[in-house]
């Protein structure tokens, strides 16, 4: 017979420590940070970024124990076993890109935060940072919306962390409006799930849809579609786009780089996440909504690309900002696929994700260097880099023809082709035909650039570097752009070790 003793010690959970250890690494980094710089004279500052450097270098390290993917904790100790952290493969492949993409954040903002407020700066983007690795092993509605939120909201004050700069705060605002209506949406389709359902954890919710009671249906069909309209806002899926590029024009551009990469892997991590593992069973709901979605984000994205003006003040990272939006329409393709083909097609996501992380954020990289001697970073202010700067103007020009899909950028385009064959595997012929058209239409706009930086010496009436004296570029930036370039020039000569993940489970 069960004592009442034992019956207690049956609920008392353990927790494995090392599965939930990268994103608390980074959490307890931040705290560090946060009370260092309480401490450390201004003259000294830096130090918090090396120490924040070193933080997301410590997490990434303890990804290396955890490659078997087969840990889950805080899991339920009755009935069925179901888990609130997971860290599988797709965890981990997450969690690499997310760690990663902060990481290079850092480096980026090391020299870049001399007017800004540095523990605050360094302690909101390792908060954000580790919101954003605990979302991909969230298995419960839950835990999943308090990452989200964890990620998201230290990322409204980094927007918007220029003090005195309207421009950064309207961005900020923007930014913050949009996605709080996006959670507000989200909370509501949440809660009418686990009305429905009675569960939070994804797997049982899975299980639990295909037999709610009728007069619940009705219900849990408006939570399955409030739920996919929240994320909808969190990946700038078109028509809920529109905070992007006046956020990414308003705010530094490390953070700028940060939101189009880290930001994009956490909203498209919780839209797998509930598609495929939570709302499987609606398939034939999210599939056509996600296909419809995915044309449409591409379409207006290139499009408005395609609109930008050489000479309009900050046109590259608006450029840069457009293209995102373009992107986020081809990361959309294979989880529409997989309504139709199984969750197999979600690898190809995951493959065109790690590709665009690496070559955006080189982009972004060597705009940052073209903002130090340029500070309305225009387009037309590349004109001639290969004569200034030929190491920049050849990073640079690499990654945009990764972006297009061209060569010498191998990974870029077997990347393309890889997200294409997924929509035809999965029978969707017209949103194949949409991609290919969107990708030429990309072609013209990212060649134009390309072009620009090996031509002659840019007109007059455009603007002219700040200082006559070539400036010395910060280490960490120079890592940053080294970084992420021999990753790219990598991934071309290896394109398998991304493209691998394609034709896998990761689940």
């Amino acid at each position: 017979m069960t004592t009442a003793a034992e019956s207690t010690t049956s609920l008392v959970q353990s927790v494995d420590w090392l599965a939930i250890a990268p994103p608390v690494t980074v959490a307890a980094v931040a705290l560090v940070v946060l009370v260092a710089d309480l401490f450390v004279p201004r003259t000294h500052k830096p130090l918090l970024g090396y120490g924040a450097v070193a933080g997301l270098v410590a997490a990434l390290a303890l990804l290396v124990p955890l490659r078997d993917g087969d840990r889950s904790t805080f899991c339920l100790t009755t009935g069925t076993r179901a888990c609130s952290y997971t860290a599988d493969h797709f965890t981990l492949i997450i969690q690499v890109l997310v760690l990663g993409g902060a990481l290079l954040t850092a480096l980026l903002s090391i020299g870049d935060t001399r007017k800004l407020p540095a523990g605050e700066f360094w302690f909101l983007l390792l908060s954000s940072a580790a919101g954003a690795a605990l979302l991909p092993a969230a298995r419960d509605l839950a835990t999943l919306v308090v990452a989200l939120e964890v990620a998201s909201l230290p990322a409204f004050a980094l927007v918007g962390i220029k003090r005195g700069d309207r421009r950064s705060s309207e961005a900020a605002l923007k930014f913050f409006l949009s996605s709080v209506v996006a959670t507000a949406v989200m909370l509501l389709g949440v809660s009418f799930v686990y009305a429905a359902t009675g569960t939070l954890h994804l797997t049982e919710i899975a299980g639990r849809l295909d037999d709610v009671p009728g007069q619940l249906a009705t219900l849990a069909q408006a939570g399955v579609v409030l739920t996919l309209v929240g994320f909808a806002f969190k990946t700038a899926a078109a028509p809920f786009h529109f905070w992007v590029p006046d956020t990414y024009v308003g705010a530094p551009l490390p953070i700028a780089a940060y939101l189009s990469v880290v930001g994009k892997a956490v909203g498209f991590s919780g839209l797998i996440l509930v598609t495929v593992v939570a709302f499987p069973s609606y398939a034939d709901v999210w599939g056509p909504a996600l296909a419809v979605l995915a044309a449409l984000t591409m379409t207006i994205g290139n499009v408005a690309a395609l609109r930008q003006s050489a000479t309009r003040a900050r046109s590259a990272v608006r450029l840069l900002a457009w293209s995102s939006v373009a992107q986020a329409g081809y990361l959309l393709v294979p989880i529409a696929a997989a309504a139709y083909a199984g969750d197999r097609q979600i690898g190809s996501t995951v493959a065109y994700a790690l590709m665009y992380a690496v070559v955006n954020l080189g982009a972004f990289a060597v705009a940052a260097l073209v903002a130090r001697t340029h500070r309305h970073n225009r387009i037309a202010d590349y004109r001639g880099l290969y004569a200034t700067r030929p190491l920049a103007a050849l990073t640079m020009g690499f990654f945009l023809l990764c972006l297009a899909g061209l060569p010498p950028g191998i990974i870029g385009l077997f990347a393309k082709v890889t997200v294409f064959s997924s929509a035809v595997d999965a029978g969707l012929g017209w949103l194949a035909v949409v991609m290919a058209v969107n990708v030429v239409i990309a072609l013209y706009y990212y060649l134009q650039w390309t072009a620009a930086l090996f031509r002659g010496p840019a007109p007059e009436g455009t603007e002219q570097p700040q200082t006559t004296s070539r400036q010395r570029t910060p280490a960490p930036l120079t890592a940053a752009i080294v970084l992420t370039a021999v990753a790219g020039i990598a991934l071309s000569g290896a394109p398998q070790t991304v493209l691998r993940f394609a034709a896998v489970n990761l689940f």
